[in-house]
């Protein structure tokens, strides 16, 4: 009797024991997925995808804690091009939780991405009106103005972004190419000069000196700044085309040639383009 009641209570240790081990790797296995979800790396995409959508498959967590799942996955599909299931997400993810300001900010990006402008900004509009603080959506939403030739909301969502939120170099950049165009060149410069101090040393920031030289007349400078944005990007058209103008301004008809034939192969409406910047 003393050996069958041994036997019962080692077995019933047994059972908890392995129930104890279970709920462990049962707590391990969720923690995993929501550091997976959490990621913020591109190279593992696929590996956040999953974790998100275990995640959310199993329904764990707060309704706010499976809106920040969605919005996490949606962000990962935005990261792989798919922004048909991205914006899914987000909707999802709003839906779940009215109050939460990213996934309109981001459902904006994706239409941004897929080319629906007014789409975007309605997103944008939505994540400010829920934020009045919210710094990257009034980036977003400049960028968004920007596509659709609004220079001057542009540049006034821009102002608003910096603001708010001064360390973002490339709103200082948008900040300077949105006033480059509208003609405020003192303003346009500032800017440029200062994404360039918070090391936005890149062919875009370049590219939008050398229009602001090219405005104002000083061609040998907008050549310099064209020709520093082509040895980090041969193939920008704008720059190309921008540098041609700039070599005719200085006398150098064959360069100037050969630079805006060049742009017209990779953009046939460069010129366009640059009319509408108030530059022919």
């Amino acid at each position: 009797m003393i050996r069958t009641w041994t036997a019962a209570f080692a077995l019933a240790l047994l059972l908890l024991a392995a129930s104890a081990a279970a709920q462990t790797a049962k707590k391990d296995n969720y923690l995993g997925n929501i550091e997976l979800c959490n990621r913020m790396d591109r190279t593992a995409l696929d590996a956040r995808i999953g974790g998100c959508t275990v995640l959310i498959d199993a329904g764990y967590g707060t309704t706010a804690a499976l809106a920040i799942a969605f919005n996490n996955r949606g962000n990962a599909y935005i990261a792989k091009g798919d922004f048909d299931r991205a914006i899914q997400d987000f909707d999802k993810s709003i839906r779940l939780d009215r109050t939460y300001t990213k996934p309109l900010n981001n459902r904006g990006v994706a239409y941004m991405k897929r080319g629906e402008h007014d789409l975007a900004i309605e997103a944008f509009d939505e994540a400010i009106r829920l934020n009045p603080d919210y710094g990257n959506a009034f980036a977003n939403r400049a960028a968004a103005y920007l596509k659709k030739h609004d220079y001057a909301r542009a540049a006034q969502d821009y102002d608003e972004a910096i603001r708010l939120n001064p360390q973002l170099a490339p709103v200082w950049h948008g900040r300077c190419w949105a006033r480059a165009i509208l003609g405020e060149l003192q303003a346009a410069l500032e800017a440029c000069n200062k994404a360039l101090q918070s090391g936005l040393n890149n062919a875009a920031t370049h590219d939008s000196l050398g229009l602001i030289h090219l405005k104002m007349g000083q061609p040998d400078a907008a050549i310099d700044d064209y020709s520093s944005a082509l040895r980090l990007d041969p193939k920008l058209a704008s720059a190309l085309y921008g540098r041609g103008l700039a070599r005719l301004r200085a006398g150098d008809q064959a360069g100037s040639d050969a630079d805006i034939s060049a742009a017209k192969m990779i953009a046939a409406g460069i010129d366009d383009d640059f009319a509408r910047y108030g530059v022919r």
